[in-house]
């Protein structure tokens, strides 16, 4: 037996992705937020909040054999630290960018993660956010490019070595436009994939709750859907993180 033809999967799929003043909480009316917030501000001071407590809470320092929780983080930060930052910086800026790097890879796969809870919602799946955090790293690689190299050496990123002078004053209009592209394919990137995964979850569950036929084999769909999306959230950290440590690197050290 169907579900009275009014249920609109379009708008059950929308109201839970998108933002608003408003927090759909299960089986509880929603809760209605302040003026001056909305519904991924609350995601972002919730996230930036679980942040400072994994690390200055529950990360036990002062362990001389690191053991649980805080062996499982020290296994991301040597990566983050070997493998990403060092990787693309060299030995002395990956250092001095571990931190940076580890704050936003686990505020990122924070986000992500909060976005699978039922309760919660993706802040990550909103252009807003994933802009604001592409500024950080475009001012990275504009200001603190010069900052470290200086004006000079700044422009001669743009200038492609051992090419002949027109060509290089050809490609120069393309190689200032791909500093924009680049940075603004990061923020594209993650929150079309981050809003395209939860789509697809809410369109199995919206599907289930329209007809009953359909709604033991959507629900299993939604289930193994948000089983992958767990992979996917951690790769979309990952590949924002490394993605940003090579823009900076490239634009820190031209050169190599």
């Amino acid at each position: 037996m169907a579900q009275p033809s009014t249920f609109d999967l379009s708008e059950y799929i929308m109201h839970h992705a998108q933002n608003s003043r408003e927090w759909p909480v299960p089986f509880l009316p929603p809760v209605h937020l302040p003026s001056f917030l909305t519904l991924h501000a609350v995601m972002l001071l919730i996230g930036t909040s679980l942040l400072i407590l994994i690390f200055c809470g529950l990360y036990r320092k002062e362990q001389k054999v690191p053991s649980g929780f805080t062996n499982l983080l020290e296994a991301f930060v040597l990566f983050i630290r070997d493998k990403i930052a060092i990787a693309n910086l060299g030995e002395e800026d990956g250092r001095k960018f571990t931190p940076f790097f580890c704050t936003l890879f686990f505020f990122i796969l924070i986000l992500n993660l909060m976005g699978l809870i039922p309760v919660f919602s993706t802040a990550t799946a909103n252009i807003n956010v994933t802009t604001a955090l592409t500024l950080i790293i475009f001012s990275l690689m504009t200001f603190g490019a010069i900052l470290k190299n200086g004006m000079k050496g700044f422009a001669s990123t743009f200038f492609l070595p051992n090419l002949p002078l027109p060509l290089q004053i050809l490609l120069l209009p393309l190689e200032i436009l791909g500093l924009f592209t680049r940075s603004f394919a990061l923020a594209l990137r993650l929150f079309a994939n981050m809003l395209a995964g939860h789509m697809v979850i809410l369109a199995f569950l919206g599907t289930g709750l329209a007809g009953w036929l359909v709604a033991v084999p959507s629900v299993a769909m939604a289930f193994f859907m948000t089983l992958l999306e767990v992979l996917v959230v951690f790769l979309q950290a990952y590949i924002f993180t490394l993605l940003s440590a090579i823009f900076i690197g490239q634009m820190y050290h031209p050169k190599h």
